[in-house]
């Protein structure tokens, strides 16, 4: 059963929206970074290529690792969501329900 929403304001509204879109475009994502990783996986398979997974889970973890712990971890992920809650209610009015709309459209929606 969905949570009722309560008072939505135009920061709720624009939050919902906003997760709903981040939801698509995550899931497209997601798909291209599996297919790709499928691609490569069976090329290596076949003896054509050699790749250092660990090279390559090192090197992504040090781009997206915010505060140098060497792991990717749930405080990265806030000082993200930090960053691009700050970005997309920048000027919104009743900004303070943004964070509520986009959660609920990011574990709601379809």
């Amino acid at each position: 059963m969905k949570p009722a929403m309560g008072k939505l304001t135009f920061g709720t509204l624009v939050g919902y929206c906003s997760g709903v879109a981040a939801k698509k475009v995550g899931k497209a994502v997601a798909a291209a970074i599996g297919f790709g990783f499928i691609a490569l996986q069976g090329i290596a398979y076949a003896g054509y290529i050699d790749i250092d997974w660990k090279k390559v889970k090192d090197d992504a973890v040090k781009k997206i690792d915010t505060n140098a712990d060497g792991k990717f971890d749930v405080e990265d992920a806030k000082t993200y969501w930090q960053k691009v809650k700050k970005i997309l209610t920048n000027s919104v009015p009743d900004a303070s329900g943004f964070s509520l709309g986009f959660l609920y459209a990011v574990t709601y929606s379809n």
